[in-house]
């Protein structure tokens, strides 16, 4: 009796455990284990490599990006650079075309003030109230002008210059240091900052050795 009631739970233990030995169960479930770890291992290095595709992929997109940051930047700075000396060479040509109209106005207020400084020149010593008059006229002409930023330039004595005077005679002289050198002013020079507005008539020497003379 006692037999059969050890062989019965021996059978029952072997139907608990799947019908086989413990040995061989265990051994089974770790080989199952071993077999999805390295199924899954493959899978693992797939995402990965995806990954690391991903980053690769983001971080050219982002230097991309910075190089069109970069260009765009330097493109408005050009931009702007041009837009500022487009804006200086406006105001420069319009200062231009300013000194060139006050400077046509300075000339016929020039021609007046010669008018009346040959006015004057006639009248000699004149002190009447009609030459004091005059004089007055003529010097407050000169102030306006002198005003608008107007100069006068010396050229008697000076070294003939054909930029700021015109020669319309000449006289010889028999010293060198004389020659080309303006003796006479028959007109004056008048200058607008940089710009001669009206030249001078003058009379130059020219020197010629004594034996020639």
């Amino acid at each position: 009796m006692s037999g059969n009631s050890h062989t019965d739970a021996t059978q029952e233990a072997q139907h608990a455990n799947g019908g086989g030995p413990p040995g061989q169960d265990a051994g089974e479930a770790a080989g199952a284990r071993s077999e999805e770890a390295e199924a899954r291992a493959p899978a693992d290095d797939v995402v990965s490599e995806a990954a690391d595709a991903e980053k690769e992929r983001l971080r050219a997109d982002l230097e991309a990006s910075r190089r069109r940051v970069d260009e765009l930047a330097r493109a408005y700075q050009a931009v702007n650079k041009d837009r500022e000396e487009f804006k200086q060479r406006l105001t420069r040509e319009r200062e231009r075309m300013m000194d060139v109209e006050r400077g046509n106005v300075a000339v016929s207020l020039l021609e007046a003030i010669d008018d009346l400084d040959r006015a004057l020149s006639m009248s000699g010593q004149d002190a009447s109230s009609l030459a004091q008059g005059v004089r007055m006229i003529r010097d407050s002409l000169l102030a306006k002008a002198q005003g608008m930023g107007i100069e006068r330039v010396t050229v008697v004595g000076q070294t003939y210059d054909p930029n700021v005077a015109e020669a319309t005679d000449m006289e010889i002289t028999t010293s060198p240091d004389e020659d080309q050198k303006v003796v006479a002013e028959f007109r004056a020079a008048y200058r607008l900052k940089d710009r001669v507005i009206r030249p001078a008539r003058v009379k130059v020497a020219k020197y010629v050795a004594p034996a020639q003379a």
